[in-house]
């Protein structure tokens, strides 16, 4: 079970995961979305927790790429601002809404630091 958590440590990019795990992927949705992927991966892993506590080094492994495999599918079949997996996303369906009197109070101040 150390040498499979090692391996994980080892793992820096959606790519990284997505090889590891041997998930087929599209290079074009990963660039597109792949912080989205692997925050989705991550919040699946913590549902996950108590059923996987007992599981050995194979059921993880299978477990993880099950949930890696959905988390990719997310985004085959959505995008990051439907997914909403960000806070920037949740907020407002990601626009922010700035009004023209929070911009007026704004002026002095930045003509003072000018």
């Amino acid at each position: 079970m150390e040498d499979f958590l090692q391996k994980l440590k080892t793992l820096s990019s959606a790519e990284d995961f997505l090889q590891f795990f041997g998930v087929p992927f599209d290079q074009k949705v990963v660039n597109v979305s792949r912080l989205h992927i692997l925050k989705r991966f991550f919040q699946y892993i913590r549902q996950e927790e108590g059923t996987l506590a007992q599981a050995d080094e194979l059921q993880i492994f299978t477990a993880y790429r099950a949930l890696l495999m959905r988390a990719y599918g997310d985004f085959l079949r959505s995008t990051p601002a439907q997914e909403k997996v960000f806070k920037v996303f949740q907020d407002v369906d990601g626009k922010q809404h700035v009004t023209l009197d929070s911009l007026k109070a704004s002026l002095p101040t930045l003509r003072a630091a000018a």
